[in-house]
Protein backbone atom coordinates (compact mmCIF):
# COMPACT_ATOMS: atom_id res chain seq x y z
CA UNK A 1 0.00 0.00 0.00
CA UNK A 2 1.04 3.32 -0.77
CA UNK A 3 0.68 6.81 0.94
CA UNK A 4 0.01 10.15 -0.91
CA UNK A 5 0.47 13.13 1.24
CA UNK A 6 -1.42 16.00 -0.94
CA UNK A 7 -1.42 19.79 0.40
CA UNK A 8 -4.41 21.37 1.03
CA UNK A 9 -4.25 25.40 0.79
CA UNK A 10 -6.71 27.58 2.07
CA UNK A 11 -7.72 31.18 0.95
CA UNK A 12 -10.36 33.55 1.68
CA UNK A 13 -10.25 37.11 1.35
CA UNK A 14 -6.24 37.76 1.40
CA UNK A 15 -6.51 35.69 4.65
CA UNK A 16 -4.72 32.33 4.37
CA UNK A 17 -3.63 29.42 6.98
CA UNK A 18 -0.31 26.64 6.79
CA UNK A 19 -0.80 24.33 4.10
CA UNK A 20 -2.58 20.84 6.36
CA UNK A 21 -1.24 17.94 4.85
CA UNK A 22 -4.23 15.22 3.93
CA UNK A 23 -2.65 11.42 4.48
CA UNK A 24 -4.85 9.41 2.44
CA UNK A 25 -4.08 5.62 1.70
CA UNK A 26 -4.04 5.00 -1.86
CA UNK A 27 -5.61 1.35 -3.04
CA UNK A 28 -2.08 0.57 -4.51
CA UNK A 29 0.12 -3.03 -4.15
CA UNK A 30 3.49 -2.86 -5.23
CA UNK A 31 5.80 -5.96 -5.61
CA UNK A 32 9.46 -6.60 -6.12
CA UNK A 33 10.73 -9.18 -7.96
CA UNK A 34 13.37 -11.26 -8.98
CA UNK A 35 13.04 -13.47 -12.36
CA UNK A 36 15.62 -16.42 -13.03
CA UNK A 37 16.17 -19.19 -15.90
CA UNK A 38 16.63 -22.73 -15.24
CA UNK A 39 20.54 -22.41 -14.85
CA UNK A 40 19.58 -19.51 -11.87
CA UNK A 41 20.63 -16.85 -14.05
CA UNK A 42 18.59 -13.75 -14.19
CA UNK A 43 16.19 -12.85 -17.02
CA UNK A 44 16.87 -9.61 -17.88
CA UNK A 45 15.02 -6.86 -20.74
CA UNK A 46 12.04 -8.59 -19.67
CA UNK A 47 8.82 -6.37 -19.83
CA UNK A 48 5.24 -5.91 -18.17
CA UNK A 49 3.82 -7.47 -21.40
CA UNK A 50 5.88 -10.89 -20.30
CA UNK A 51 4.06 -10.98 -17.04
CA UNK A 52 0.42 -11.44 -15.57
CA UNK A 53 -0.73 -10.89 -11.96
CA UNK A 54 -3.81 -12.59 -9.86
CA UNK A 55 -4.63 -11.74 -6.61
CA UNK A 56 -6.77 -14.20 -4.99
CA UNK A 57 -7.11 -16.15 -8.54
CA UNK A 58 -8.06 -12.98 -10.41
CA UNK A 59 -6.25 -11.49 -13.24
CA UNK A 60 -4.91 -7.72 -12.76
CA UNK A 61 -3.74 -4.66 -14.57
CA UNK A 62 -0.21 -3.85 -14.22
CA UNK A 63 -0.67 0.06 -13.84
CA UNK A 64 3.21 0.44 -12.83
CA UNK A 65 6.15 -1.77 -14.13
CA UNK A 66 10.03 -0.65 -13.52
CA UNK A 67 13.36 -2.43 -13.26
CA UNK A 68 14.75 -1.85 -9.59
CA UNK A 69 17.87 -0.97 -10.45
CA UNK A 70 16.36 2.44 -11.87
CA UNK A 71 15.06 3.10 -8.10
CA UNK A 72 16.28 3.87 -5.10
CA UNK A 73 17.12 1.11 -2.71
CA UNK A 74 16.22 1.53 1.27
CA UNK A 75 18.22 -1.35 2.81
CA UNK A 76 18.58 -2.39 6.52
CA UNK A 77 21.66 -4.51 7.67
CA UNK A 78 20.13 -6.56 10.67
CA UNK A 79 22.94 -8.14 12.88
CA UNK A 80 22.73 -11.76 15.58
CA UNK A 81 24.70 -10.40 18.03
CA UNK A 82 23.71 -12.91 20.61
CA UNK A 83 25.85 -15.34 22.32
CA UNK A 84 25.86 -17.99 19.19
CA UNK A 85 25.88 -15.55 16.68
CA UNK A 86 28.29 -12.21 17.78
CA UNK A 87 31.70 -13.77 16.20
CA UNK A 88 30.09 -14.49 12.75
CA UNK A 89 30.20 -11.20 11.52
CA UNK A 90 33.45 -10.12 12.46
CA UNK A 91 34.69 -13.07 10.11
CA UNK A 92 32.88 -11.38 6.90
CA UNK A 93 33.69 -7.80 7.42
CA UNK A 94 35.75 -7.49 4.04
CA UNK A 95 32.74 -9.81 2.31
CA UNK A 96 30.05 -7.20 3.86
CA UNK A 97 32.09 -4.56 2.77
CA UNK A 98 32.46 -5.41 -0.73
CA UNK A 99 28.65 -6.30 -1.02
CA UNK A 100 27.47 -2.94 0.20
CA UNK A 101 30.42 -0.98 -1.91
CA UNK A 102 29.18 -2.59 -5.08
CA UNK A 103 25.01 -2.70 -4.49
CA UNK A 104 25.15 0.92 -2.56
CA UNK A 105 24.74 3.95 -5.25
CA UNK A 106 24.93 7.25 -4.51
CA UNK A 107 20.64 7.44 -4.46
CA UNK A 108 20.75 4.25 -2.36
CA UNK A 109 20.78 4.36 1.29
CA UNK A 110 21.47 1.92 4.16
CA UNK A 111 21.07 1.19 7.81
CA UNK A 112 23.09 -0.98 10.35
CA UNK A 113 20.72 -2.80 13.59
CA UNK A 114 22.46 -5.25 15.87
CA UNK A 115 20.19 -7.13 18.44
CA UNK A 116 20.46 -9.68 21.07
CA UNK A 117 17.43 -9.06 23.40
CA UNK A 118 17.28 -5.34 22.07
CA UNK A 119 17.96 -4.00 18.85
CA UNK A 120 20.54 -0.76 18.54
CA UNK A 121 20.46 1.05 15.82
CA UNK A 122 24.27 1.06 14.79
CA UNK A 123 24.40 3.39 12.05
CA UNK A 124 21.29 5.56 10.62
CA UNK A 125 19.99 5.74 7.22
CA UNK A 126 23.27 6.87 5.17
CA UNK A 127 24.84 5.99 1.29
CA UNK A 128 28.39 5.35 2.92
CA UNK A 129 30.04 1.97 3.17
CA UNK A 130 32.64 3.44 5.35
CA UNK A 131 29.84 4.61 7.74
CA UNK A 132 28.36 1.86 8.14
CA UNK A 133 31.47 -0.99 8.49
CA UNK A 134 32.27 1.98 11.17
CA UNK A 135 29.47 1.41 12.95
CA UNK A 136 29.57 -2.41 13.39
CA UNK A 137 33.51 -2.06 14.36
CA UNK A 138 32.02 0.09 17.17
CA UNK A 139 29.25 -1.83 17.94
CA UNK A 140 31.82 -4.96 17.99
CA UNK A 141 34.05 -2.93 20.57
CA UNK A 142 31.07 -1.14 23.08
CA UNK A 143 27.59 -1.97 22.32
CA UNK A 144 26.19 0.29 25.23
CA UNK A 145 26.15 3.80 23.86
CA UNK A 146 23.89 2.94 20.52
CA UNK A 147 19.72 4.40 20.50
CA UNK A 148 17.42 1.60 20.72
CA UNK A 149 14.18 0.53 18.64
CA UNK A 150 11.22 -0.35 19.35
CA UNK A 151 9.58 -0.23 22.85
CA UNK A 152 12.38 1.42 25.04
CA UNK A 153 14.11 0.04 28.40
CA UNK A 154 11.24 -3.26 27.80
CA UNK A 155 12.53 -5.78 30.44
CA UNK A 156 13.57 -8.77 28.18
CA UNK A 157 15.66 -11.74 30.44
CA UNK A 158 16.61 -14.09 27.15
CA UNK A 159 18.77 -13.36 25.11
CA UNK A 160 17.54 -12.80 21.38
CA UNK A 161 14.51 -10.61 19.75
CA UNK A 162 15.23 -12.26 16.36
CA UNK A 163 11.49 -10.83 15.30
CA UNK A 164 11.47 -8.35 16.85
CA UNK A 165 14.56 -7.49 15.05
CA UNK A 166 12.10 -7.77 11.71
CA UNK A 167 9.42 -5.97 12.78
CA UNK A 168 10.65 -2.90 14.15
CA UNK A 169 13.03 -1.74 11.73
CA UNK A 170 9.93 -2.31 8.93
CA UNK A 171 7.65 -0.34 11.02
CA UNK A 172 9.97 1.92 12.48
CA UNK A 173 12.51 2.57 9.13
CA UNK A 174 10.76 1.14 6.19
CA UNK A 175 7.29 1.33 6.51
CA UNK A 176 7.48 5.03 5.79
CA UNK A 177 9.66 5.15 2.89
CA UNK A 178 7.16 5.58 0.07
CA UNK A 179 8.92 5.34 -3.07
CA UNK A 180 12.02 2.56 -4.02
CA UNK A 181 12.39 -0.77 -3.39
CA UNK A 182 13.16 -2.05 0.05
CA UNK A 183 14.71 -4.46 1.89
CA UNK A 184 16.82 -6.44 5.14
CA UNK A 185 19.57 -8.64 5.34
CA UNK A 186 19.08 -10.89 8.45
CA UNK A 187 22.43 -12.64 9.79
CA UNK A 188 21.16 -14.86 12.35
CA UNK A 189 20.08 -18.18 13.11
CA UNK A 190 16.24 -17.60 13.36
CA UNK A 191 16.03 -18.49 16.80
CA UNK A 192 14.15 -16.51 19.30
CA UNK A 193 13.78 -16.31 22.86
CA UNK A 194 12.38 -12.49 23.83
CA UNK A 195 10.84 -11.20 21.19
CA UNK A 196 7.40 -9.21 21.75
CA UNK A 197 6.08 -10.14 18.31
CA UNK A 198 5.84 -13.57 16.41
CA UNK A 199 6.54 -14.17 12.92
CA UNK A 200 3.34 -14.06 11.73
CA UNK A 201 3.59 -10.70 12.85
CA UNK A 202 7.18 -10.02 11.22
CA UNK A 203 6.24 -11.52 8.16
CA UNK A 204 2.66 -9.28 8.07
CA UNK A 205 4.68 -6.01 8.52
CA UNK A 206 7.17 -7.16 5.71
CA UNK A 207 4.90 -8.14 3.29
CA UNK A 208 2.29 -4.76 3.82
CA UNK A 209 5.58 -2.55 3.77
CA UNK A 210 6.59 -4.12 0.05
CA UNK A 211 10.18 -5.58 2.20
CA UNK A 212 12.19 -8.12 1.23
CA UNK A 213 13.77 -10.17 3.54
CA UNK A 214 16.83 -12.07 3.38
CA UNK A 215 18.27 -14.12 5.40
CA UNK A 216 22.37 -15.12 5.88
CA UNK A 217 21.81 -18.18 8.44
CA UNK A 218 25.11 -19.38 10.84
CA UNK A 219 23.81 -21.82 12.61
CA UNK A 220 25.74 -23.55 15.66
CA UNK A 221 24.94 -26.73 16.61
CA UNK A 222 25.08 -29.28 19.04
CA UNK A 223 28.66 -31.14 18.67
CA UNK A 224 28.05 -30.82 14.62
CA UNK A 225 24.49 -31.81 15.03
CA UNK A 226 21.13 -29.83 14.70
CA UNK A 227 19.12 -29.98 17.51
CA UNK A 228 15.35 -29.65 17.45
CA UNK A 229 15.83 -25.44 17.96
CA UNK A 230 18.24 -25.48 15.26
CA UNK A 231 15.84 -26.78 12.87
CA UNK A 232 12.89 -24.86 13.39
CA UNK A 233 15.52 -21.60 13.25
CA UNK A 234 16.24 -22.72 9.52
CA UNK A 235 12.83 -23.27 8.71
CA UNK A 236 11.80 -19.74 10.14
CA UNK A 237 14.28 -18.02 8.33
CA UNK A 238 13.85 -20.24 4.86
CA UNK A 239 9.86 -19.15 5.14
CA UNK A 240 10.37 -15.59 5.62
CA UNK A 241 12.22 -15.32 2.90
CA UNK A 242 10.06 -17.30 0.54
CA UNK A 243 6.57 -15.25 2.20
CA UNK A 244 8.90 -11.75 1.37
CA UNK A 245 10.00 -13.04 -1.62
CA UNK A 246 13.36 -13.35 -1.20
CA UNK A 247 16.20 -15.99 0.04
CA UNK A 248 17.85 -17.37 2.89
CA UNK A 249 21.36 -18.74 2.67
CA UNK A 250 23.48 -21.26 4.91
CA UNK A 251 26.37 -19.30 5.34
CA UNK A 252 28.18 -22.69 6.41
CA UNK A 253 27.69 -24.36 2.69
CA UNK A 254 29.27 -22.62 -0.25
CA UNK A 255 30.93 -19.61 -0.24
CA UNK A 256 29.44 -16.64 1.58
CA UNK A 257 31.01 -14.08 -1.03
CA UNK A 258 28.65 -16.05 -3.47
CA UNK A 259 25.54 -15.28 -1.43
CA UNK A 260 26.41 -11.42 -0.92
CA UNK A 261 26.73 -11.71 -4.98
CA UNK A 262 23.22 -13.49 -5.38
CA UNK A 263 21.75 -10.79 -3.38
CA UNK A 264 23.15 -8.37 -4.81
CA UNK A 265 21.78 -9.23 -8.33
CA UNK A 266 18.85 -9.52 -6.68
CA UNK A 267 18.95 -6.57 -5.30
CA UNK A 268 20.06 -4.63 -8.34
CA UNK A 269 18.93 -6.15 -11.56
CA UNK A 270 15.14 -7.22 -10.56
CA UNK A 271 11.49 -5.67 -10.96
CA UNK A 272 8.91 -3.65 -9.52
CA UNK A 273 5.39 -3.80 -10.43
CA UNK A 274 2.35 -1.81 -9.04
CA UNK A 275 -1.27 -2.58 -9.65
CA UNK A 276 -4.87 -1.33 -8.43
CA UNK A 277 -7.08 -4.35 -7.24
CA UNK A 278 -10.09 -4.92 -8.82
CA UNK A 279 -12.24 -6.81 -6.28
CA UNK A 280 -14.05 -4.43 -4.11
CA UNK A 281 -13.52 -6.56 -0.50
CA UNK A 282 -9.94 -5.74 -0.89
CA UNK A 283 -9.55 -3.42 2.02
CA UNK A 284 -11.28 -5.71 4.73
CA UNK A 285 -7.90 -6.78 6.37
CA UNK A 286 -7.69 -10.31 4.99
CA UNK A 287 -4.97 -11.83 3.46
CA UNK A 288 -4.47 -11.44 -0.64
CA UNK A 289 -2.68 -14.27 -2.16
CA UNK A 290 -0.91 -12.82 -5.07
CA UNK A 291 0.41 -15.38 -7.96
CA UNK A 292 2.88 -13.40 -10.16
CA UNK A 293 4.33 -15.54 -13.53
CA UNK A 294 6.03 -15.02 -16.31
CA UNK A 295 4.74 -15.55 -19.99
CA UNK A 296 7.71 -17.22 -21.11
CA UNK A 297 8.14 -20.95 -20.08
CA UNK A 298 11.31 -21.42 -17.94
CA UNK A 299 11.44 -18.62 -15.88
CA UNK A 300 10.72 -18.61 -12.30
CA UNK A 301 9.22 -15.23 -10.44
CA UNK A 302 10.58 -15.23 -7.19
CA UNK A 303 8.33 -12.17 -4.95
CA UNK A 304 6.10 -12.01 -1.75
CA UNK A 305 3.08 -14.87 -1.75
CA UNK A 306 0.31 -11.67 -0.39
CA UNK A 307 -0.12 -9.03 1.59
CA UNK A 308 -2.58 -8.21 4.60
CA UNK A 309 -5.45 -5.55 3.19
CA UNK A 310 -5.58 -2.55 4.99
CA UNK A 311 -9.00 -0.28 5.25
CA UNK A 312 -8.55 2.96 3.25
CA UNK A 313 -8.75 5.99 5.75
CA UNK A 314 -7.97 9.67 5.15
CA UNK A 315 -6.93 11.97 8.03
CA UNK A 316 -5.79 15.76 8.13
CA UNK A 317 -2.91 16.25 10.76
Amino acid sequence: MRTLVVMIVFATLGLSQEPLPLHVDVNLVNVDFAVRDTQGGLASHLTRDDFEILEDGVPQKIEFFSRTADVPLTLGLIADFSGSQEHFLKRHHKDLQLFLSEVLGPNDRAFLICFGNHLRLASDLTPSTSDLMDGLKAFEHDDRHFPELGPAGEDRELGTAFYDAIYYPVTEKLERTVSGQKALIVFSDGEDNSSAHDMMDAIEAAQTANVRVYGMRYTEGNHGRLTARNKYGIRVMDRIAVETGAAAFDAEQGDVKKWFDEIGEDLRSSYSLAYYPTTPQSQDGSFRKITLRAKKPGLAVRCKTGYFARPIHASAR
